[in-house]
């Protein structure tokens, strides 16, 4: 949250330097495509692993997928899907569920859009077949977690949020998962969730280089996509990932991690996501590192209050989703998450999106409010405060029609 520190003048920002994206590391300038492609994405990928995110580990073989429950929703305008997906050999071991909603009308495989929720699958509509979720959740009693665990009273809480009957009215499907499936949102030394299932002889924590919570949680839409990819009714090609604030983080390291994501969305992700850590707006890598300990790799930490001693900054994250679609979304009262940073980074995003032959972001400066830029890369700065709106949610599904239709 905001301190006596917090910087909201753009006067106070620093001068800064970028990193050059299109610079390889041994000094040689990236003037093609499989220059990018082969040689320096790989490079700014593993700058990622090494620095911010940590590194991941593969998918367990044992992981099974299995249907727990089937049915029509919406008054039949939709077909319900609850897949239970297991990381061991026992059921009751770690393991995460999968919500999915088709359009019933659909006469072939369709498009899907794929995000984390935060507080289960059950507050995204106010289905009563939606399986309750019993797992650690932060405490909100507006949103019916009481004790840190959902009641009934948070059943579809948070539809607002994901538009369930719009992305089906336009032919898309939607998936989700609850992010606590996967490690739970507080500083719990990574004991609760999947890290323990890759822990080597004598670990407890992760090295300095490896994953915390929000690696975790990418992981888990990896292992999602997994699943969506064995569906006969979901296009595997045609996946889109997105999230939210932390989860808009986690959805630009997913895209950026496993390129099966045909689209990638984030939806006010600030520090850490979208946002230029050079400009010290709003959050800054301190800010985070010491609120949330937990969501990065411990080598974040030698860049608190040391953002330009990073080899990288958030454009690179952007650029690391070329030429692939990438959505950036802002809101004008969330300055926290320094909107004009998010724009800047994908506006230094645009020359990888050229170089690899496409148009890029189409706009040199920061479009009004309410007014949406869309190319390869998109944007919009809304009206409002932090949250994932049917405003928001209407441009995704403009673009995602730009991009994804057959």
């Amino acid at each position: 949250m905001p301190t006596e520190n917090t910087n909201y003048d753009e006067a106070q920002v620093p001068t800064y330097t970028l990193p050059e994206a299109l610079l390889r590391e041994n000094g040689e300038p990236v003037t093609d495509a499989p220059t990018w492609t082969q040689t320096r994405r790989p490079e700014i990928l593993q700058l990622f692993k090494t620095h911010v995110f940590g590194e991941m580990p593969a998918a367990l073989p044992n992981t099974r997928f299995v249907v727990s429950e089937e049915g029509q929703a919406l008054g039949g305008r939709a077909r319900r899907r609850q897949v239970s997906v297991y990381f061991t050999a026992d059921n009751d071991g770690p393991g995460m569920d999968i919500l999915l909603y088709l359009p019933a009308d659909a006469k072939g495989p369709v498009p899907v859009f794929l995000g984390l929720n935060f507080f289960g699958n059950h507050t995204v509509l106010l289905d009563p077949e939606i399986h309750l979720n019993p797992r650690w959740m932060r405490a909100e009693e507006k949103n019916g977690i009481v004790d840190n665990r959902a009641t009934i009273d948070s059943r579809g809480c948070l539809a607002s949020r994901w538009c369930v009957d719009e992305v089906l009215a336009r032919g898309y499907g939607l998936a989700t998962v609850y992010s606590g499936d996967l490690d739970p949102d507080y500083d719990d030394g990574y004991q609760n969730g999947i890290h323990p299932l890759f822990f080597k002889e004598g670990q407890t924590r992760p090295a300095p280089n490896e994953w915390g919570t929000i690696g975790a949680w990418t992981w888990g839409l990896s292992r999602a996509m997994d699943y969506l990819q064995t569906d006969a009714e979901v296009d595997r090609a045609r996946v889109a990932v997105l999230g939210l604030s932390r989860l808009g983080k986690t959805s630009l390291w997913a895209g950026a991690c496993d390129e099966r994501f045909a689209l990638v969305i984030s939806n006010e992700s600030g520090c850490g996501g979208a946002a230029l850590s050079r400009r010290r707006y709003g959050e800054t890598i301190k800010d985070i590192n010491e609120t949330f300990p937990h969501w990065f790799c411990d080598n974040f930490r030698r860049y608190n209050n040391a953002e330009n001693e990073q080899p990288i900054d958030q454009h690179m994250l952007l650029a690391l989703c070329a030429p692939r679609p990438l959505y950036v979304a802002s809101a004008v009262d969330d300055r926290w998450c320094d909107p004009r940073g998010e724009f800047l980074a994908a506006l230094a995003a645009d020359p990888i999106y050229r170089l690899l032959g496409t148009q890029g972001l189409p706009a040199e400066e920061m479009p009004a409010v309410d007014q949406p830029v869309m190319g390869h890369i998109g944007y919009h700065i809304r009206s409002g405060g932090h949250d994932l709106t049917a405003y928001d949610w209407a441009q995704y599904l403009d673009f995602a029609d730009m991009h994804l239709s057959i």
